[in-house]
């Protein structure tokens, strides 16, 4: 499995990663499968082998929004694990998923009796905090276009595949998500990237953005 050291998998110990698969069970998912549904009372941690899981909350007029996207060795649904808590988002699977799952009361007893276990959890907590914190920075003021360079920008960086004329993003996400995540309209959104193609920053495809100025990109974001 490909992972980055920061990923909860990336950060574990072969020791820690054993006893996690001993514990656990394989899945399959097929692109668009749900792992779970926001408000399930479902109590299993989901750590991702391959592919890449979006991950859905809804507003208050019952939009969806995709708040970020999981891939290879990340850990997904230990909150509501840990805590006995519904599930906080709905988790979706963007294409071929495996994953392994672990009841919550195995992956407590694992934490409970594994420190570096508990560390590297830990670690991937604090990312995200520091993730969530980027992002209302990124989104929470700003022009609409600036909202959109700054998406693009951390999904350029986290997602992003080089093909040697660029970073290819393939989010599997529609338009309208990506402008739901960005918290600006799909027309905004439309008009921000075109402006990024006329620059020659980006081209773009059918479930596809390519990045061809990352940089430049960077600074329009800021």
């Amino acid at each position: 499995m490909d992972t980055g050291q920061d990923s909860f998998w990336g950060r574990l110990a072969p020791a820690e990663r054993e006893a996690l698969e001993v514990a656990a069970a394989r899945r399959r998912y097929a692109a668009g499968d749900y792992l779970c549904h926001e408000g399930d009372q479902t109590k299993h941690v989901i750590v991702v082998l391959s592919g890449h899981v979006q991950v859905i909350s809804h507003t208050t007029d019952d939009r969806e929004v995709v708040i970020a996207v999981r891939s290879a060795g990340d850990i997904v649904g230990e909150m509501a694990a840990l805590y006995d808590q519904p599930r906080s988002a709905t988790l979706q699977a963007l294409d071929n998923v495996e994953a392994i799952t672990l009841l919550s009361d195995r992956f407590t007893h694992l934490c409970q009796t594994r420190a570096k276990l508990t560390y590297a959890l830990l670690g991937v907590v604090h990312a995200r905090f520091g993730e969530l914190n980027r992002q209302r920075a990124e989104y929470g003021g700003g022009s609409a276009s600036r909202r959109v360079f700054a998406q693009l920008v951390q999904m350029a960086v986290q997602y992003g595949q080089s093909n040697g004329t660029g970073i290819e993003i393939k989010s599997g996400w529609t338009q309208q998500q990506l402008a739901d995540n960005a918290a600006t309209s799909r027309e905004s959104y439309a008009r921000a990237l075109r402006s990024l193609r006329e620059r020659g920053i980006i081209t773009t495809g059918r479930g596809w953005i390519r990045v061809h100025r990352l940089d430049e990109l960077r600074r329009l974001a800021h």
